[in-house]
């Protein structure tokens, strides 16, 4: 590893140098006025493309997060240590028997979530797609998860489409200019998640009684329609038709199974075939989050279920992927139980990078929880930020009713872990009365795909509260990979 890239402070720490071009990043717009034109240009760009959220436009950020080898390899092993711990609790989740079954009763799924998570799926990974989401220290390498995520996890289209977005930019042409010999690459986050798709679907063990699997799978991407990321999933549709898929979205609602008769050497027999209205269905992504799916249920659930068992489709991920992917995951970890699932190096692992977390129940004893600025409630099965409340945004009352709340609910309380500032230049135009060149320090959050176990980039977050959701005014960021590898 070269000197520019990893510097080494008064104390031995690691001080990594992405940061410091960040830094320049942003001193380079000031030069340029704030660039206003460059976070203009951006956002013209970024309306021609399928990154936005619910038809609106995205906020984003025109200052990248640049990240140099030190810090790819710190993220990659964050993750992928990670991703091996989801694999080990998924793995004794599924082992359970009934007489024993402490996990299963530990994470307390509802039904039917808890019947759906124990349908095979016909093929051997246990977790296909994931992100998981830390908060990243740069200057010391230092880092605490946030969530787990599974699945549906969105962001892959607005993280590649916000990294086009910044290098349209005058400030990042002059960057470019004074770093000629500096590699510089970008993730390219959707295309691995289509590579993982359809490379799980080629192991998946077909028991169809049609013995059909086409090479060429019609895929459905299903979800709820008033929940779906529609503009991430037209993308998605593009590109697995580039690829020769016939892919479509379908609304949960219209999965329904089917019977037909199929011609036999003894004479016709009765086959079932999981279909929408625009025909047969061999190739499900589920993005349907299951906590609304128990929310919402509906007989398109159910056929996708019976489908799954029947061995009738290949659902990249089942429903097996929640138990890690809601809130009570982190409390499982910092249980008892955890001794009897992880190596030491991983419980070590656990207790340096996961804040403590305790579940709720009716009743609890809520006193231990009072000092509010060290804590943040969280809904157990919540996703997109949704019902997260942080002590340091309310005031001791509030806080003692969302304890309640949380605990009435069977959420989680969590050890608040303190996030990482920088300053950011907010993408699109600059009122009037605003100083284009004042780059507020923001919250960072990062976001690190995991598809088939292998770390595939960084989905960069940040935002001016204590909590960083869809629905807190969040900016998304581009990211930059410096150095070569």
């Amino acid at each position: 590893m070269s000197d520019a890239q990893v510097a080494v402070s008064a104390s031995d720490r690691p001080v990594l140098s992405g940061r410091a071009l960040e830094d320049e990043f942003c001193s380079i717009a000031r030069e340029l006025g704030g660039d206003v034109h460059g976070r203009e240009s951006g956002s013209t760009y970024l309306a021609s493309t399928h990154a936005r959220s619910h038809g609106e436009a995205v906020a984003w950020a025109m200052s990248p997060k640049i990240f140099d080898q030190a810090a790819v390899s710190i993220l990659r092993d964050a993750a992928e240590t990670m991703g091996r711990i989801m694999d080990k609790v998924t793995a004794r989740y599924l082992e359970d028997t009934p007489e024993g079954a402490t996990l299963r009763a530990t994470f307390a799924l509802p039904d039917p979530l808890e019947r759906y998570a124990l349908v095979p799926t016909g093929y051997d990974r246990l977790i296909p797609l994931a992100r998981v989401d830390v908060f990243f220290d740069e200057d010391t390498g230092d880092y605490q998860f946030c969530e787990l995520n599974t699945d549906g996890s969105a962001g892959m289209t607005v993280s590649d489409e916000v990294s086009h977005a910044v290098q349209l930019s005058q400030t990042y042409r002059e960057f470019e200019s004074r770093h000629p010999d500096l590699p510089v690459s970008l993730f390219d986050v959707t295309g691995a998640c289509v590579d993982e798709l359809l490379d799980v679907y080629a192991t998946w063990a077909n028991i169809s009684c049609t013995g059909r699997k086409p090479d060429h799978p019609s895929l459905a991407i299903v979800d709820y329609a008033e929940s779906v990321s529609a503009d991430e999933v037209a993308d998605f549709v593009d590109q697995f038709r580039d690829r020769g898929v016939s892919a479509r979205f379908t609304d949960i609602h219209d999965l329904r199974m089917v019977e037909f008769q199929r011609p036999g050497a003894n004479g016709p027999r009765t086959c079932r075939v999981l279909r929408d209205d625009e025909g047969p269905i061999d190739l499900v992504w589920r993005r349907a989050v299951p906590s609304e799916v128990a929310e919402k249920p509906c007989d398109g659930a159910e056929a996708l279920v019976e489908a799954q068992e029947a061995g009738l489709v290949c659902v990249v991920g089942g429903f097996r992927t929640w138990p890690v992917a809601t809130k009570t995951v982190f409390s499982v970890l910092w249980s008892d139980l955890a001794a009897d699932i992880l190596s030491g190096d991983e419980l070590e692992f656990v207790h340096a990078h996961v804040p403590y977390t305790v579940s709720l129940a009716p009743g609890a004893d809520l006193a231990p929880y009072a000092e509010k600025d060290r804590w943040i409630a969280k809904p157990a099965g919540g996703y997109n930020g949704s019902g997260v409340v942080a002590g340091l945004d309310v005031d001791a009352d509030e806080w003692s009713r969302v304890l309640a709340a949380t605990a009435a609910d069977g959420g989680v309380v969590q050890a608040y872990a303190h996030q990482y500032a920088t300053p950011t230049i907010a993408g699109g135009g600059v009122p009037d009365w605003a100083d284009p060149t004042n780059f507020a320090p923001a919250n960072n959050m990062e976001g690190l795909y995991l598809f088939g176990g292998r770390f595939a980039g960084v989905f960069t977050r940040c935002g001016y509260t204590n909590t960083i959701g869809e629905f807190t005014s969040r900016f998304n960021v581009g990211c930059l990979v410096v150095g070569a590898e």
